[in-house]
């Protein structure tokens, strides 16, 4: 069992194409596992095993009867519980919505279905998504892997602690301000924030907002851009999809890295506070790619306006979203989502309009950073995995975190800047926590991104240190 769990995605596809490995045992696999782990890091929140099973026979049929396979065919995988998936209970984490089974599958779900995924059922999330740390009222809290009185981070947590454990080998998330790449720095996963308009989403009330992107998370590089290249595509019913196909993100990441111009910096330039064992990860990752034949540089585009334009953009989408909800249910919303609701009913059209110039503005520093720069180094998150009995970090590096955002910045002022973004592992602490670190890229060079990432996680190996839970 084991030998099949932490198989790449890729390996399985090959196996179950080749019919060395049934769709069934694959998937059986998959779900003890989840059985025999998941009661030490609560990241399967909902398991759909009957229907997983039947799915796999009826997969099994279809590849004996000679019919063509798609990219995915037979790969298990629990979904975020924020993805609506037909058929499976989706609760956001919020007791509001705790029986609450949709009927249609959103974009993403739709999209790897079709690709032949196998739905074992869904992950745990942070109460709406909201914040960097996977615990709700629904289930409680996820666990990090390496050390289960951490926190996995957020708000995919549930999907990190699952791939970091050999629950699934592919994992749907999103993010917002680092919902993919937080978690997959704390549990020593890869996540990936796509260009906006990559993965195009639907439903979404705010269609022309560019803010936040679901996207593909895996335990290497390369499963990661696998799952892209299905996810990634137009569509019709997204107003801002790139018309690029994704076929082309299946491609093979190998590439030459001698030569490639990459700044550095273990604090966005001095922008934000980092903890010293964080931005020593950051600095000997810098090391490796020098040793790869990089020219790296320390440097850092100016972040500034990024905290303000994020914030006031949030807090613009938290209004729209659950401002309805603070008179019908406010007493069953956790304090930080009341917090940013409110903050976003306060906001006037002039705040919002001078957040967007703002966002413009740092687009176009980015835009000019990369003339000189083929990428940049960043850390992931500003600390190691905390205390899961925390809400949030509130101090780093010596300085108070004021807010439940704040210990968030060295994710959210890269969203801000429009550019992909990947999360790849790159050491650990003393103490043996997982750390990240952050590869930016200019617009739209997501196939890039995930090739540096490739070159960077080939030389270092540190993804394959597995958890002692697993």
């Amino acid at each position: 069992m084991t030998d099949i769990v932490f198989r790449t995605a890729r390996e399985l596809r090959a196996a179950l194409g080749a019919r060395e490995l049934s769709v069934r045992e694959v998937v059986q696999a998959h779900l003890d596992q989840i059985e025999r782990v998941n009661p030490r890091v609560n990241a399967v929140v909902t398991v759909v095993a009957e229907r997983a099973l039947a799915e796999a026979a009826a997969a099994d049929e279809r590849a004996a009867r000679g019919e063509d396979l798609p990219p995915l065919y037979g790969i298990p995988v629990a979904h975020k519980d924020t993805h609506e998936t037909a058929g499976i209970r989706t609760t956001f984490g919020s007791p509001l919505h705790a029986e609450y089974v949709p009927e249609r599958d959103e974009l993403v779900i739709e999209r790897m279905r079709a690709a032949g995924v196998i739905s074992l059922g869904k992950t745990n999330v942070p109460e709406f998504a909201a914040g960097s740390h996977t615990f709700n009222p629904v289930f409680g809290a996820t666990r990090n892997p390496y050390d289960p009185s951490r926190s996995a981070g957020g708000s995919s947590g549930g999907a990190a602690a699952a791939l970091a454990t050999g629950m699934h080998p592919l994992a749907d998330g999103s993010d917002l301000g680092g919902s993919l790449r937080n978690p997959a720095s704390f549990c020593n996963v890869v996540g990936f924030r796509p260009s906006i308009g990559r993965v195009p989403s639907w439903p979404a009330p705010l269609g022309w907002s560019g803010l936040a992107t679901a996207g593909p998370m895996a335990r290497t590089v390369a499963d990661a851009a696998l799952l892209l290249s299905v996810l990634a595509g137009p569509d019709p019913r997204s107003p801002i999809a790139l018309d690029e196909p994704g076929e082309g993100f299946a491609h093979s990441l190998d590439r030459d890295v001698r030569g490639l111009r990459i700044a550095w910096s273990p604090d966005l330039g001095g922008s934000v506070p980092v903890e010293p064992e964080v931005a020593h990860v950051v600095e000997a990752s810098a090391k490796v790619f020098a040793d790869l034949g990089c020219v790296v540089e320390r440097d850092c585009p100016d972040f500034a306006g990024a905290d303000e334009a994020f914030r006031i953009l949030r807090a613009w989408q938290f209004a729209v979203k659950f401002g309805p909800l603070l008179e019908s249910a406010r007493d069953r919303l956790k304090d930080t989502i009341v917090w940013n609701t409110e903050e976003g009913l306060r906001l006037s059209a002039t705040d919002v309009g001078r957040a967007e110039v703002l966002r413009t503005e740092l687009f176009h520093r980015f835009r000019e950073f990369f003339t000189r720069y083929d990428f940049l180094l960043l850390p992931v998150s500003q600390v190691p995995p905390f205390d899961g009995e925390l809400e949030y970090p509130t101090r780093v590096a010596g300085q108070d975190m004021e807010t439940y955002l704040d210990w968030m910045r060295s994710a959210y002022f890269v969203t801000v800047s429009g550019s992909p973004a990947l999360s790849v592992p790159a050491g650990f602490t003393p103490g043996g926590l997982p750390v990240g670190v952050q590869i930016v890229g200019p617009h739209r060079a997501d196939f890039a991104v995930l090739q540096l990432g490739h070159a960077f996680e080939q030389a270092t190996r540190v993804g394959r240190q597995r958890p002692a839970v697993a």
